[in-house]
């Protein structure tokens, strides 16, 4: 799962919005590390008073330009946001093979994966004038960010949220009841992540007595947040970001107005 390479088909809409957040950019890059190694992520901060905290986790690119954009348009809407890096400094795969191998060390360490999110979120914490947070990820991303909502071991996390990422819970593990609100935006036409995976990510968290949001678009794609790509659709991007803005609101409890 992850993002297509960047093409030349963004709407009008996009690339206004893409210029405007990269003109309002007040962001800059933040050296961490974790366990001994070296982290390099984004922060962004809001410009007054911020509403809450939002940690954005990339998909299997590594922490790239897209995410810092994101990033951007959170602290434009009042919060404060951090990128964070998962794969460590200057470590951005660029052929899919390397994606993979990159993604499958998480995968098949997954102590190792929840440690470096909670080191980014300290990080993100050191900042910040505020502790309350909201996770989200893309595709790899909002695996990552569903690892850590089953963990349980984040505090004050008001919220998790996952753009078309990997839905599947692995055997052994399960939700803690008192896992905050999970938004989840899904394509309805994703051949990466099958729409059945939803649907059980849904009926696991209903029998769990957890809240969620189970969004899906209908003929959107993999992976169709990504300005500028093949799959991109504006539509399903701007209805699931007008949601998640709706969620930040209701569990950060601040008014987007």
């Amino acid at each position: 799962m992850g993002r297509v390479s960047h093409g030349l088909k963004a709407t009008t809409s996009s690339i206004l919005l893409l210029m405007g957040t990269s003109l309002a950019s007040a962001g800059e890059s933040v050296d961490y590390s974790a366990d001994g190694a070296d982290y390099k992520g984004y922060y962004a901060p809001a410009s007054g008073e911020a509403k809450g905290l939002v940690l954005v986790i990339h998909d299997w690119d590594g922490l790239t330009d897209y995410e810092e954009r994101r990033a951007d348009m959170l602290a434009e809407m009042g919060y404060d946001a951090f990128a964070l890096d998962l794969y460590g400094a200057d470590n951005r795969p660029e052929t899919t093979d390397a994606k993979k191998a990159e993604t499958a060390k998480l995968y098949d360490d997954r102590e190792a994966m929840r440690a470096r999110i909670l080191a980014g979120l300290e990080t993100a914490r050191e900042r910040s004038s505020t502790d309350q947070a909201v996770v989200m990820g893309y595709c790899f991303g909002g695996a990552a960010v569903l690892e850590l909502a089953r963990s349980g071991a984040a505090e004050d996390v008001a919220g998790y949220a996952t753009f078309h990422g990997g839905l599947a819970t692995p055997e052994g593990q399960s939700y803690p009841a008192d896992t905050a609100p999970i938004l989840i935006a899904h394509g309805g036409a994703d051949t990466s992540i099958p729409i059945s995976d939803a649907a059980d990510l849904a009926r696991t968290l209903e029998e769990a007595g957890i809240t969620y949001g189970l969004h899906v678009y209908s003929g959107a794609p993999h992976a169709f947040t990504v300005f500028g790509s093949d799959r991109y659709q504006e539509r399903a991007d701007e209805n699931s970001w007008s949601v998640f803005q709706g969620f930040l609101s209701d569990n950060l409890g601040a008014s987007e107005g």
